[in-house]
C-alpha cells in the first residue's frame, strides 16, 4: 500500500490566476505549520513542486523526512496568457473562453496554456513515477490546488467538473492510499 499526504502550499495572497509564476508563500502561520508537521509520518519520503511557494512550505513542515529533489512535473496548471490576471480582467477580455473553461474544464484551454486533461495526465504520470520509485512508502507531496484536485479526481473516478467542486485551502492536508489498484480517500482539505 502507498499512502499520499498531499499538502497545499502556504498562501500567496495574489488575487490573480497563479499557475507557473514563482510567487512566494506566506508562511507566518506557525500554528498551522506545526499542526501539519504533527500529522506527517517521520519515515515518509517528501517531495514538492519546484515553485518556491511549494518548496518553502515543504521546508517549513519537514521534520527530517527524506527529501527528494523538487519536481517541475508537479507544478500547478499552466494558465498561459491568463497568468497573473484577475478573473474579472480575463472574463472581460474573453468571456466565451472563460465560460467554456469553467463549464467544460477537461478540454478548454487558456490561450498558450494547458487544459485540464493534459495537466492531470502530467500530474498522474509524475505521481505514478514517485509511487513506482518508492513502493509501499508514504509520500508527502507539497503542491498546488490543481495537483491535489487531480489526484482526488483520479481516486474518485470523477469528472473534472465534479472534482473541482472540492475546496482545498492553503496549508491543508489531503490523504489517500492506493492498495491493489484501489484508491481510498481518508481526508480532503483537513485543516483542524
Amino acid at each position: 500500500m502507498t499512502k499520499l499526504h498531499l499538502i497545499r502550499h502556504g498562501p500567496t495572497h495574489a488575487k490573480t490566476m497563479v499557475g507557473w509564476s514563482d510567487l512566494p508563500a506566506d508562511l507566518s502561520d506557525h500554528a498551522a505549520l506545526a499542526r501539519l508537521r504533527s500529522e506527517l509520518p517521520g519515515d515518509a519520503v517528501m517531495v514538492s513542486s519546484d515553485l518556491i511557494r511549494a518548496s518553502a512550505t515543504a521546508d517549513a513542515v519537514s521534520s527530517g523526512q527524506l527529501r527528494l529533489p523538487n519536481q517541475p512535473e508537479l507544478r500547478e496548471i499552466n494558465f498561459g496568457d491568463w497568468e497573473l490576471k484577475s478573473f474579472d480582467r480575463i472574463n472581460a477580455d474573453d468571456p466565451d473562453r472563460v465560460f467554456e473553461y469553467f463549464e467544460s474544464p477537461g478540454t478548454a484551454t487558456p490561450p498558450n496554456g494547458e487544459n485540464w486533461l493534459g495537466f492531470s495526465a502530467r500530474i498522474n504520470a509524475a505521481v505514478d513515477k514517485l509511487m513506482t520509485a518508492h513502493p509501499g512508502k508514504e509520500l508527502i507531496i507539497v503542491v498546488h490546488f490543481g495537483v491535489i484536485i487531480s489526484q482526488i479526481q483520479r481516486a474518485e473516478g470523477a469528472s473534472p467538473k465534479r472534482a473541482l467542486r472540492h475546496a482545498i485551502d492553503n496549508l491543508s492536508l489531503t490523504q489517500m492510499s492506493l492498495k491493489n489498484g484501489t484508491w481510498d480517500i481518508h481526508r480532503i482539505n483537513y485543516t483542524a
